[in-house]
């Protein structure tokens, strides 16, 4: 395991041209909806979409890294830690073949075995760890592997906070469904971890949107959150990808989260992801404007999508 340091990645766009035509979506909208609402939403997921195509072409020509998980002496040794004076416990060995079958842990998937997140409304570390290769998710250390977690998320590198951690092993929140589900990580040589000084607070009642660096607030702003019929939902997540439209329709960047919609379990295919961008209009901040995302000012998108690094975490309350 690589040692900490400050996660300086910012969440670097990477551009992508809104689809001609975006597929349509099972659930029906709602009625009051705008025209340009329902072609905002359906471009955001039309991308997501897209790259899923993309992400299954990565995922399949990621290797495991060869060998079953053992206890690397060097990345306790860079930690401080001397591993001869700790009680580790090694995993249970994974195969390829078994990895492979394992459900995918990215916004498409979906791992109802995965444990719930031990602290929802904590503050986390900051810490964020990455896996250079598809690794095991594990539900507790020596216990079963439940999911496949890749490198990548959509186009960003995979940054996932930690929440718990333990002798080798680091507990992280998880982008996939249901909501407030976490999963272990063996802490070998193929997870780096790094530090997120930056936080995001939503406040659902209040409209208003925070930015913490080092527990100190640098940003508010009023924002839009989900209408009653599909609230934004509370959780403790983070951002998971930065995706830039070519020829925008509604925000030029879209920052996809680690949470997804309660009440819709798709948008045009898509996975029902909970995204921060802005919008044309101001009308639609301070008041629930959205099917579930966080509509946000332009000056917070330039402001988050330019300083806060990809895994820093959201706390929507």
């Amino acid at each position: 395991m690589a040692d900490d340091t400050e996660h300086q990645d910012q969440p670097t766009a990477v551009d992508v041209t809104s689809p001609a035509t975006p597929a349509r979506g099972r659930h029906r909208r709602p009625a009051a909806e705008s025209a340009r609402n329902r072609r905002g939403t359906r471009w955001a997921i039309g991308i997501l979409a897209a790259l899923a195509v993309l992400g299954a072409l990565t995922w399949a020509g990621c290797g495991t890294g060869g060998s079953d998980a053992v206890i690397q002496r060097g990345s306790f040794a860079r930690m401080g830690i001397d591993v001869d004076d700790v009680a580790v416990i090694e995993p249970e060995p994974v195969t390829a073949q078994q990895l492979a079958g394992l459900p995918r842990a990215d916004t498409f998937g979906a791992v109802p075995a995965a444990p719930a997140d031990p602290a929802p409304r904590d503050v986390p570390s900051g810490r964020l760890a990455h896996p250079t290769a598809v690794i095991p998710v594990y539900a507790a250390p020596g216990g079963p592997a439940i999911a496949a977690l890749p490198p990548t998320e959509l186009v960003s590198d995979t940054w996932l906070p930690v929440v718990a951690e333990q002798p080798g092993w680091a507990e992280v929140l998880l982008p996939t469904r249901p909501n407030d589900r976490a999963g272990w990580l063996y802490l070998d040589d193929t997870v780096s971890t790094a530090h997120s000084s930056y936080r995001l607070e939503v406040d659902r009642a209040r409209f208003t949107l925070d930015l913490y660096r080092e527990g100190a607030r640098v940003g508010h702003w009023t924002v839009g959150v989900g209408k009653p019929g599909s609230p934004t939902p509370v959780t403790r997540t983070f951002i998971l990808a930065s995706i830039k439209d070519v020829r925008p329709t509604f925000s030029p960047i879209v920052l996809p989260t680690g949470a997804h919609s309660d009440t819709y379990s798709t948008y045009g295919g898509g996975p029902g992801t909970v995204g921060l961008h802005t919008w044309p209009t101001a009308d639609v901040y301070g008041r629930p404007s959205s099917d579930g995302c966080v509509r946000i000012p332009p000056d917070a998108l330039q402001v988050i999508s330019t300083q806060v690094p990809i895994g820093s975490p959201v706390l929507i309350r």
